[in-house]
């Protein structure tokens, strides 16, 4: 699939066409996670989720660690869920608008209830998916996920500087990809460049590849972590 969309981010539409037409039910399959229902071609929700799909194709990027598959499913849920808030925005505005008072108030207020569980469902299962990604991702490295809090320093100055180094590693094409190789960090180049020992620096090792694997890949949720850490 991988090979797919990089002939079709050449420029390839024939090949675009095929691979819209062969993943449909894969389409309608995410759309109906994200929905809790049935997705018929007819459905706003198809439309949306089918663009969503082709949008993903083209933006994918191999080096971000995400498989095509995994990286589309986020990317039509988040328009998905982007446009649930949307309608429910309008469905607000109609309430107030001249002649809205003939809206069934109830009624409304009930959907409108209907509508925070609905997204606050949405919102914890995105969590649990992102979790389960970066899961996967801190795998490759021989971490797991509670190692990101537990491995974290304790002073806020530690954390600070451990995440600067995270950053350091991403924006440096070399390291990043000595990391990704070797699975360990450059700690040797990073002292060079960096006020800060090799022994801090090998104490953090965990925190550090954690957070760098995180800031690397698309954890929004999980991002928030790391600005509080910041705080």
């Amino acid at each position: 699939m991988e090979e797919k969309v990089a002939e079709i981010q050449k420029g390839n539409t024939q090949l675009l066409s095929e691979v819209l037409e062969d993943y449909k039910p894969f389409v309608k399959k995410a759309a109906s996670k994200v929905c809790h229902r049935y997705i018929y071609d007819s459905d706003d929700e198809y439309s949306i989720a089918l663009i969503a799909f082709n949008d993903a194709l083209m933006k994918y990027e191999t080096d971000k660690g995400a498989s095509v598959i995994s990286f589309s499913e986020v990317v039509i849920k988040r328009r998905l869920i982007d446009y649930v808030r949307s309608h429910q925005k309008e469905k607000q505005e109609m309430l107030f608008e001249p002649g809205g008072e003939s809206l069934e108030t109830a009624g409304y207020l009930e959907h409108n209830q209907s509508m925070k569980v609905y997204h606050a469902d949405l919102e914890s299962e995105s969590r649990k998916d992102e979790i389960a990604r970066y899961s996967r991702a801190l795998n490759d490295y021989g971490l797991s996920f509670n190692e990101l809090a537990a491995s974290s320093p304790k002073h806020k100055d530690a954390r600070r500087n451990a995440i600067f180094i995270a950053q350091l590693v991403i924006s440096n094409d070399e390291w990043f990809a000595e990391l990704k190789s070797k699975k360990r960090l450059p700690i040797k180049k990073i002292e060079k460049e960096v006020e800060v020992s090799r022994k801090t620096i090998e104490r953090n090792r965990k925190y550090i590849i954690a957070v760098a694997v995180l800031l690397n890949g698309r954890f929004p949720y999980l991002y928030e972590y790391v600005k509080e850490q910041l705080s």
